[in-house]
């Protein structure tokens, strides 16, 4: 009797044993697996933000074309609109979705946040359109990718922390730039102020993507954001440029890019992307739009890359790299771990 229920007492010990070992396998995989799909999670954040880069740096070519004839902020308007209009379709089309979220109680509306990373965007955008008038393309779009060092510094004052690897891509990725925009001597002007300034407003919309993106419904996000642009847009066309319809029918394809793939496509692949990227390397990714720039221009516009351009695409490249390697290194040991 006694070894039966001593036999009975091991029996239900190792029972017990082997579902606790299970059991600790068991939260093992699961933390495994889910370091896994962080990384996979990340990884797609990082492709999207590219993806984002490339329409955006295409979308130079676009720009050159369909402003023959056109304002700045008359293009801006029309493609505004297109854009605006796209994203109200996707939007309307993801209402079921967005009801389920309710019922649920995950739903979170994504408007006041859209109208206030649209006013960031909208103003940096048109700085950076005036100072063009005063000050070169090439400074231009290297002044306003100082970004990649002013959204690290604002993420750090904000409270979050950001890796060594990260302001050593940035300096990596800023040096490219520089070759690839300017090489040359840096003279400042009226224009390259207007454009710091601007570069300002553009850090502060990565910053404020990053806040929201994780919390809000994301194509509200960037409907709204884009609302905020062609509203802007709009009321200064009407104020300081002439409107006429002739020549934005003539322009229609460059404006269709640049409305429904830049601001409708490029700025979602954005908001989408930073939910799964830090603000540091996100930024680094987003500079990329200069050297998607220059490459289109010489395919499409026959312009000429310089050896010391090709040297600066592959110190922004080298940039990714670094940055992307220590986060990278650090998402493997906890996998590992």
């Amino acid at each position: 009797m006694h070894v039966q229920i001593l036999i009975y007492i091991k029996a239900v010990l190792s029972a017990e044993g082997c579902f606790y070992v299970r059991g600790t396998c068991d939260i093992m995989h699961r933390y495994a697996c889910n370091r896994v799909k962080g990384a996979f999670r990340h990884m797609k954040g990082n492709l999207m933000l590219l993806a984002a880069a490339l329409i955006w740096g295409t979308t130079f070519v676009a720009q050159v074309v369909g402003m023959d004839g056109l304002g700045p902020f008359t293009y801006a308007m029309a493609r505004y609109m297109l854009g605006l209009l796209f994203l109200i379709g996707l939007w309307y089309s993801g209402r079921g979705q967005r009801a389920e979220q309710r019922r649920r109680g995950l739903y979170h509306p994504g408007w006041r946040a859209g109208l206030g990373a649209g006013t960031f965007m909208f103003i940096g955008s048109s700085l950076q359109q005036v100072a063009m008038l005063y000050t070169t393309a090439g400074k231009t779009a290297f002044i306003t990718a100082l970004y990649i060092i002013l959204v690290p510094l604002g993420a750090v004052a904000l409270g979050k922390r950001i890796h060594g690897e990260n302001w050593i891509g940035a300096v990596l990725a800023l040096a490219g730039l520089y070759l690839l925009s300017i090489h040359g001597a840096v003279t400042l002007s009226f224009g390259d102020g207007l454009v710091l300034i601007s570069s300002l407003f553009w850090a502060a919309q990565i910053l404020f993507i990053d806040r929201y993106a994780e919390r809000v419904d994301v194509i509200e996000l960037s409907t709204a954001q884009i609302f905020a642009c062609w509203l802007g847009s709009t009321i200064a066309a009407l104020l300081v440029e002439d409107i006429h319809w002739e020549p934005i029918l003539q322009a229609w394809l460059p404006i269709v890019y640049g409305g429904i793939l830049s601001g409708g496509v490029a700025f979602t692949l954005q908001i989408i992307g930073q939910k799964y990227a830090d603000p540091g390397p996100a930024a680094i990714i987003m500079s990329f739009e200069a050297f998607f720039g220059a490459v289109s221009s010489w395919i499409i516009l026959g312009e000429v890359m310089t050896a010391v351009q090709i040297s600066g695409c592959l110190l922004m490249l080298a940039g990714v790299i670094t940055t992307q390697s220590g986060t990278w290194l650090r998402k493997k040991q906890r996998i590992e771990i």
